[in-house]
């Protein structure tokens, strides 16, 4: 072989290492595609797409009161679906859900629709045990029933209504209407009747250069007593 020959033969020999080594690293359990994490669940079958998927608990994590399931529902068929229900699978909680006006199922409507749970102006998808049926932090399977596409489920992430999702938490916040009533009842009655008394009683009696009727009547005694001195 000559010697021209055996350059040819080591240069693309070396080419070929160097590509080989590339690619292990891009593939390889480093790799930077594999880091890449979805910010919220999502899952498609059928029709139905459902993206954004969270549970939203309560703000804080010693209260207690509901959660909500929060994400957007798209429908890609001809006819319009209903959401029939969202469960929890592994617990007993109860997901009630409410459209955004009036009663009835909530409607994904047709050919691209769209219907989005959770927020102001939204349907609503309540969990009333919601801290006791998700823990913040853990990904919880949750089941969307729909009425022609059926059961679609995926595992939603389980987040507080703090920063991004505070404006889709839960809207009813652990209630501190006793501790209030409570607090407020004594006051108003201590401070009823005891102002009334000391205070009507003064103007009752009369003052020097008054023009009340009541502070009339002392000075007429005082100038009918006058003449007899």
């Amino acid at each position: 072989m000559s010697r021209s020959l055996r350059r040819g033969t080591f240069a693309a020999s070396a080419l070929v290492l160097s590509l080989a080594s590339l690619t292990a690293c891009g593939a390889g359990n480093n790799a930077q595609t594999l880091q890449v994490k979805p910010d919220s669940a999502a899952t498609s079958i059928g029709d139905i797409t459902i993206q954004a998927a969270t549970l939203v608990t309560q703000p804080e994590p010693d209260a207690k009161g509901p959660a909500v399931v929060t994400g957007t529902l798209f429908n890609n068929g001809r006819g319009a679906q209903t959401l029939d229900s969202i469960t929890l699978p592994g617990t007993g909680a109860t997901v009630k859900i409410t459209p955004a006006k009036g009663e009835g199922p909530v409607t994904v409507p047709p050919n691209g629709g769209s219907v989005r749970l959770g927020g102001e102006g939204n349907a609503s998808a309540v969990i009333e045990d919601g801290r006791e049926a998700a823990q913040d932090g853990n990904a919880q399977q949750v089941v969307f029933s729909f009425s022609e596409t059926g059961d679609v489920g995926l595992r939603a992430f389980v987040v507080p209504a703090k920063s991004f999702f505070e404006g889709v938490g839960p809207s009813a916040q652990p209630s501190t209407t006793p501790s209030a009533s409570a607090s407020e009842s004594p006051a108003g009655d201590a401070s009823g009747s005891p102002s009334g008394s000391p205070s009507g009683s003064p103007s009752e009696s009369g003052q020097p250069g008054s023009d009340q009727p009541g502070s009339g009547q002392p000075s007429d005694s005082a100038s009918a007593s006058n003449p007899a001195g």
